[in-house]
């Protein structure tokens, strides 16, 4: 009995914590995509969905070549092409980002490796709309290995 209450307990308490950590598009500037690039320092690689730790170089770029990267075809109506053209490097400062990826049956759906730390990479996402708190950004993109993989929805 006492273990069944100290589960309940334990349940009860940690649903806020995954229900905050797991967010709707709905939460995120879908207006301002934003270019990350650096280095996944951890990765944690399950549902509902990877997610990684990126850090960003001292001197953030955007790359000159961004607006005409290719972009693979989504089942989604996503205007990748657009989204490149209109990308920006995010207002605030962090050197550390976490960013959340897919969920697993998608990322397998477009054949990603699994990203170790160490991985250099790139994102191409958005950030909540009142950029409080925490530097979230949630990939629509993920640019790994000179290959670009979508991330809303699946292969077209």
């Amino acid at each position: 009995m006492i273990q069944r209450r100290t589960l309940l307990l334990g349940s009860t308490l940690a649903l806020p914590l995954a229900a905050r950590a797991h967010h709707g598009w709905s939460s995120f500037d879908q207006t301002r995509p934003i270019w990350l690039e650096g280095r996944a320092a951890q990765v944690v690689w399950r549902n509902p969905h990877a997610e990684l730790k990126l850090e960003l170089p001292a001197d953030p770029k955007l790359p000159a070549d961004l607006a005409s990267r290719a972009v693979p075809a989504q089942t989604a109506a996503v205007d990748g092409k657009a989204l490149l053209a209109a990308a920006q490097l995010p207002k605030r400062r962090d050197k550390t980002w976490a960013v959340e990826l897919a969920p697993l049956t998608r990322l397998q759906a477009w054949s990603v490796p699994e990203i170790q730390a160490g991985t250099t990479l790139a994102v191409l996402g958005f950030t909540f709309t009142d950029e409080k708190g925490d530097a979230v950004l949630r990939a629509e993109y993920l640019f790994l290995g000179g290959k670009a993989y979508g991330l809303r929805s699946s292969p077209a």
